[in-house]
Protein backbone atom coordinates (compact mmCIF):
# COMPACT_ATOMS: atom_id res chain seq x y z
CA UNK A 1 0.00 0.00 0.00
CA UNK A 2 1.64 3.22 -1.12
CA UNK A 3 -1.21 5.69 -0.58
CA UNK A 4 -1.64 7.30 2.81
CA UNK A 5 -3.96 10.16 3.76
CA UNK A 6 -3.45 12.20 6.90
CA UNK A 7 -6.84 13.62 7.89
CA UNK A 8 -8.68 15.22 10.77
CA UNK A 9 -12.38 14.45 11.35
CA UNK A 10 -14.61 17.13 9.86
CA UNK A 11 -11.73 19.14 8.41
CA UNK A 12 -11.25 19.97 4.74
CA UNK A 13 -9.30 16.72 4.47
CA UNK A 14 -12.79 15.21 4.10
CA UNK A 15 -12.57 16.18 0.42
CA UNK A 16 -9.65 13.92 -0.59
CA UNK A 17 -10.88 11.33 1.94
CA UNK A 18 -14.07 10.88 -0.11
CA UNK A 19 -12.17 10.93 -3.41
CA UNK A 20 -9.85 8.16 -2.27
CA UNK A 21 -12.84 6.14 -1.12
CA UNK A 22 -14.42 6.68 -4.54
CA UNK A 23 -11.25 5.51 -6.29
CA UNK A 24 -11.49 2.01 -4.86
CA UNK A 25 -7.72 2.05 -4.35
CA UNK A 26 -6.21 0.73 -1.15
CA UNK A 27 -5.05 3.55 1.09
CA UNK A 28 -4.14 4.03 4.72
CA UNK A 29 -6.17 6.70 6.55
CA UNK A 30 -4.10 8.28 9.32
CA UNK A 31 -6.02 10.26 11.94
CA UNK A 32 -4.42 13.52 13.07
CA UNK A 33 -5.94 14.83 16.31
CA UNK A 34 -5.75 18.58 15.83
CA UNK A 35 -7.29 19.30 19.24
CA UNK A 36 -4.37 17.44 20.82
CA UNK A 37 -1.80 19.28 18.73
CA UNK A 38 -0.62 16.22 16.81
CA UNK A 39 -0.13 18.44 13.74
CA UNK A 40 2.72 20.10 15.62
CA UNK A 41 4.61 16.90 16.39
CA UNK A 42 8.11 16.87 14.82
CA UNK A 43 7.35 13.80 12.72
CA UNK A 44 4.25 15.42 11.28
CA UNK A 45 6.00 18.74 10.69
CA UNK A 46 8.59 16.77 8.74
CA UNK A 47 5.78 15.82 6.35
CA UNK A 48 4.07 19.20 6.31
CA UNK A 49 6.00 22.10 7.84
CA UNK A 50 2.77 24.11 7.92
CA UNK A 51 1.19 21.63 10.32
CA UNK A 52 -2.02 21.31 8.32
CA UNK A 53 -4.23 18.56 6.96
CA UNK A 54 -4.65 17.01 4.50
CA UNK A 55 -1.38 15.40 3.54
CA UNK A 56 -1.33 12.77 0.81
CA UNK A 57 1.61 10.39 0.65
CA UNK A 58 2.08 8.27 -2.46
CA UNK A 59 5.24 6.24 -2.18
CA UNK A 60 8.03 8.77 -1.73
CA UNK A 61 5.88 11.72 -2.80
CA UNK A 62 4.30 14.00 -0.20
CA UNK A 63 1.56 16.33 -1.41
CA UNK A 64 -0.18 19.06 0.58
CA UNK A 65 -2.94 21.59 -0.15
CA UNK A 66 -6.43 20.69 -1.36
CA UNK A 67 -6.08 21.95 -4.92
CA UNK A 68 -2.81 20.12 -5.46
CA UNK A 69 -4.15 16.89 -3.99
CA UNK A 70 -7.35 17.04 -6.05
CA UNK A 71 -5.36 17.62 -9.24
CA UNK A 72 -3.05 14.74 -8.39
CA UNK A 73 -5.90 12.33 -7.66
CA UNK A 74 -7.67 13.34 -10.86
CA UNK A 75 -4.53 12.52 -12.86
CA UNK A 76 -3.91 9.29 -10.93
CA UNK A 77 -7.49 8.04 -11.29
CA UNK A 78 -8.70 9.48 -14.61
CA UNK A 79 -11.48 6.92 -14.80
CA UNK A 80 -13.28 8.71 -11.95
CA UNK A 81 -13.79 11.93 -13.89
CA UNK A 82 -13.17 13.98 -10.76
CA UNK A 83 -12.51 17.03 -12.93
CA UNK A 84 -13.96 17.72 -16.39
CA UNK A 85 -11.62 17.22 -19.33
CA UNK A 86 -13.03 20.04 -21.45
CA UNK A 87 -10.77 23.03 -20.73
CA UNK A 88 -13.40 25.64 -19.89
CA UNK A 89 -15.51 23.26 -17.80
CA UNK A 90 -12.36 22.19 -15.95
CA UNK A 91 -11.41 25.81 -15.33
CA UNK A 92 -14.87 26.55 -13.94
CA UNK A 93 -14.64 23.66 -11.46
CA UNK A 94 -11.16 24.73 -10.36
CA UNK A 95 -12.37 28.32 -10.11
CA UNK A 96 -15.12 27.29 -7.70
CA UNK A 97 -12.87 24.91 -5.78
CA UNK A 98 -10.29 27.67 -5.31
CA UNK A 99 -13.01 30.06 -4.08
CA UNK A 100 -14.21 27.50 -1.57
CA UNK A 101 -10.64 27.03 -0.37
CA UNK A 102 -9.37 30.61 -0.37
CA UNK A 103 -12.51 32.55 0.60
CA UNK A 104 -15.20 30.44 2.27
CA UNK A 105 -12.80 28.26 4.23
CA UNK A 106 -10.70 31.11 5.72
CA UNK A 107 -13.86 32.99 6.70
CA UNK A 108 -14.90 29.98 8.74
CA UNK A 109 -11.43 29.70 10.26
CA UNK A 110 -11.94 33.19 11.73
CA UNK A 111 -15.09 31.83 13.39
CA UNK A 112 -13.71 28.52 14.60
CA UNK A 113 -10.12 29.51 15.40
CA UNK A 114 -10.07 33.27 16.05
CA UNK A 115 -7.01 32.73 18.26
CA UNK A 116 -5.01 32.33 15.04
CA UNK A 117 -5.57 36.01 14.30
CA UNK A 118 -5.37 37.64 17.72
CA UNK A 119 -4.22 36.80 21.22
CA UNK A 120 -6.72 39.24 22.76
CA UNK A 121 -9.99 37.64 23.95
CA UNK A 122 -12.11 40.67 23.11
CA UNK A 123 -10.71 40.84 19.58
CA UNK A 124 -11.25 37.11 19.17
CA UNK A 125 -14.90 37.52 20.14
CA UNK A 126 -15.32 40.30 17.59
CA UNK A 127 -13.61 38.28 14.88
CA UNK A 128 -15.85 35.29 15.58
CA UNK A 129 -19.08 37.31 15.52
CA UNK A 130 -18.16 39.38 12.47
CA UNK A 131 -17.03 36.44 10.36
CA UNK A 132 -20.09 34.40 11.33
CA UNK A 133 -22.11 37.18 9.68
CA UNK A 134 -19.89 37.00 6.60
CA UNK A 135 -20.19 33.22 6.40
CA UNK A 136 -23.96 33.11 5.87
CA UNK A 137 -23.94 34.92 2.48
CA UNK A 138 -21.09 32.66 1.34
CA UNK A 139 -23.31 29.66 2.05
CA UNK A 140 -26.01 31.45 0.08
CA UNK A 141 -23.62 31.46 -2.88
CA UNK A 142 -23.24 27.69 -2.52
CA UNK A 143 -27.04 27.48 -2.46
CA UNK A 144 -27.08 29.35 -5.77
CA UNK A 145 -24.47 26.99 -7.23
CA UNK A 146 -26.64 24.00 -6.37
CA UNK A 147 -29.74 25.70 -7.76
CA UNK A 148 -27.90 26.37 -11.02
CA UNK A 149 -26.75 22.76 -11.25
CA UNK A 150 -30.30 21.52 -10.74
CA UNK A 151 -31.65 23.96 -13.32
CA UNK A 152 -29.06 22.78 -15.84
CA UNK A 153 -29.78 19.11 -15.18
CA UNK A 154 -26.39 18.40 -13.60
CA UNK A 155 -26.65 15.84 -10.78
CA UNK A 156 -23.44 17.11 -9.19
CA UNK A 157 -21.78 20.50 -8.92
CA UNK A 158 -18.94 19.67 -11.29
CA UNK A 159 -20.94 17.73 -13.85
CA UNK A 160 -22.43 14.25 -14.20
CA UNK A 161 -20.25 12.61 -11.54
CA UNK A 162 -19.46 13.14 -7.88
CA UNK A 163 -16.36 15.25 -7.35
CA UNK A 164 -14.46 17.58 -5.04
CA UNK A 165 -16.99 20.42 -5.22
CA UNK A 166 -19.68 18.18 -3.76
CA UNK A 167 -17.48 17.03 -0.88
CA UNK A 168 -16.33 20.57 -0.12
CA UNK A 169 -19.91 21.92 -0.28
CA UNK A 170 -20.94 19.28 2.27
CA UNK A 171 -18.03 20.29 4.52
CA UNK A 172 -18.71 24.02 4.29
CA UNK A 173 -22.44 23.70 4.90
CA UNK A 174 -21.77 21.43 7.85
CA UNK A 175 -19.33 23.95 9.32
CA UNK A 176 -22.09 26.55 9.35
CA UNK A 177 -23.51 24.73 12.36
CA UNK A 178 -20.52 25.85 14.41
CA UNK A 179 -21.60 29.42 13.68
CA UNK A 180 -25.21 28.65 14.58
CA UNK A 181 -26.30 28.64 10.94
CA UNK A 182 -29.07 26.12 10.25
CA UNK A 183 -28.21 24.19 7.05
CA UNK A 184 -31.91 23.73 6.37
CA UNK A 185 -32.02 27.46 5.63
CA UNK A 186 -30.35 26.56 2.33
CA UNK A 187 -32.84 23.99 1.03
CA UNK A 188 -31.21 23.17 -2.30
CA UNK A 189 -27.75 22.83 -0.79
CA UNK A 190 -29.08 20.86 2.18
CA UNK A 191 -30.87 18.43 -0.11
CA UNK A 192 -27.73 18.10 -2.22
CA UNK A 193 -25.38 17.33 0.67
CA UNK A 194 -27.83 14.79 2.05
CA UNK A 195 -27.85 13.09 -1.37
CA UNK A 196 -24.06 13.22 -1.53
CA UNK A 197 -23.78 11.83 2.01
CA UNK A 198 -25.65 8.70 0.92
CA UNK A 199 -23.13 7.85 -1.83
CA UNK A 200 -21.21 4.77 -0.63
CA UNK A 201 -17.72 6.32 -0.73
CA UNK A 202 -18.92 9.45 1.05
CA UNK A 203 -20.86 7.41 3.59
CA UNK A 204 -17.71 5.42 4.37
CA UNK A 205 -15.73 8.61 4.97
CA UNK A 206 -18.52 10.02 7.15
CA UNK A 207 -18.60 6.82 9.19
CA UNK A 208 -14.83 6.78 9.65
CA UNK A 209 -14.84 10.43 10.73
CA UNK A 210 -18.02 9.98 12.80
CA UNK A 211 -19.58 13.12 11.39
CA UNK A 212 -23.01 14.62 12.01
CA UNK A 213 -24.25 16.73 9.10
CA UNK A 214 -26.47 19.13 11.03
CA UNK A 215 -24.41 20.46 13.90
CA UNK A 216 -27.19 22.75 15.03
CA UNK A 217 -28.91 19.60 16.26
CA UNK A 218 -25.86 18.32 18.14
CA UNK A 219 -26.66 17.75 21.74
Amino acid sequence: MTLKLYFAPGACSFVPHTLLEASGAAFEPVLVKLHKGEQNAPEYRALNPHGQVPVLVDGDAVITQILAIVGYLDAKFPQLGLLPQEPLARARVMETLAWMNNTVHPTFTHVFMPFKYSDKPDVQAELKAYNAQLYRPLLQEIEALVQAAVAQGRPFLGGPQFGPLDAYALTLLRWGGFAGIDPKGFPAAWAHVQKVAQLPPVARAIARERLQLDLTQAG
